[in-house]
């Protein structure tokens, strides 16, 4: 699904755009701490590029509860991208609609 807007042309929006279509974990440098991620939905919120990822690894200021969490980034914050090795993570009980990005670029499946 593409946005009526233009899209991202960053290095870092680019890379994560492909995780997304391709369904590929990252590990990625974000707020001083790296995380094992899966990122599900890119796009913008009020006009910032921002992606919507399953963390399952890695450091959080606020911790990460065991199974992982849903986390929204800001891309312009995201300092660093390694494609990993590892399984896709999601959360099978998430219920809620996603609120992280309202003009949707891609999202998984």
């Amino acid at each position: 699904m593409t946005a009526a807007y233009s899209l991202g042309s960053s290095q870092t929006y680019l890379e994560l755009r492909d995780a997304v279509l391709t369904r590929q974990p990252l590990r990625v440098l974000y707020k001083g701490h790296y995380r094992d991620v899966c990122p599900h939905t890119l796009g913008l919120k009020n006009g910032k590029e921002k992606v919507l990822t399953f963390q399952f690894g890695g450091g959080s200021s606020s911790g990460l509860p065991a199974g992982g969490e849903w986390r929204c980034m800001f891309v312009s914050d995201v300092e660093a991208i390694e494609v990993i090795d590892a399984d896709w993570h999601t959360d099978p009980q998430h219920s809620q609609p996603q609120t992280c990005v309202d003009a949707v670029d891609v999202e998984t499946g």
